[in-house]
């Protein structure tokens, strides 16, 4: 039997450390690639050409598929500094070349229709949103939970690769507020 060896994701220990910073706790986290067994990214229904929605479903199932069946509001909060590189390049030459932009292309040209899958998927019901950085996003998450919009949030950073030799990467996290902390309209139960 082979031992897969883990990967250091430097994305993941910045979500850790953003979550820390924002008064967060991490109840799971996962990262693509998390070991040296994953290869390419599993094919994701509905999405063409590129890894970037593949990539957010298969970190959020990591974490989704090991959380228990308690029934929560999920936010879901997805951090990428370029969004999916691949698909806008794709439906930039279209646009440039005159022809019509196939659907699946532009349905999936906007960053966070991935969540919309697993929302389906994983029986989410919290809010969404998408942002640039590792910190706005872990503040977004704060105060979805603070305003009592969600019980936790699942944040995930995902970044395509821009240069040869580089490797597309993702990771998330699942966080909940801090632990001695009350919810509002909790008070009494």
């Amino acid at each position: 039997m082979t031992v897969s060896s883990p990967v250091a994701h430097p994305g993941l220990d910045a979500l850790h450390a953003a979550a820390v910073a924002a008064g967060l706790t991490v109840s799971s986290s996962a990262s693509w690639p998390q070991s040296q067994a994953d290869g390419e990214v599993p094919a994701l229904a509905g999405f063409i050409d590129s890894a970037f929605s593949p990539l957010v479903a298969e970190v959020a199932g990591r974490i989704l598929r090991g959380r228990d069946g308690q029934d929560r509001v999920t936010a879901v909060v997805v951090v990428t500094a370029l969004g999916d590189v691949t698909s806008a390049t794709r439906v930039a030459a279209f646009v440039d070349a005159g022809r019509r932009v196939p659907p699946l292309q532009f349905f999936q040209s906007v960053p966070n229709s991935v969540v919309g899958h697993l929302a389906a998927r994983w029986h989410l019901t919290g809010p969404v949103a998408c942002v640039t950085g590792t910190a706005a996003g872990m503040d977004v998450a704060a105060q979805l939970i603070e305003d009592a919009d969600a019980d936790e949030a699942l944040v995930v950073r995902v970044d395509l690769k821009v240069t040869d030799g580089d490797r597309d990467r993702a990771a998330a996290v699942l966080v909940t507020g801090p632990a001695d902390r009350e919810r509002p309209g909790a008070e009494g139960t």
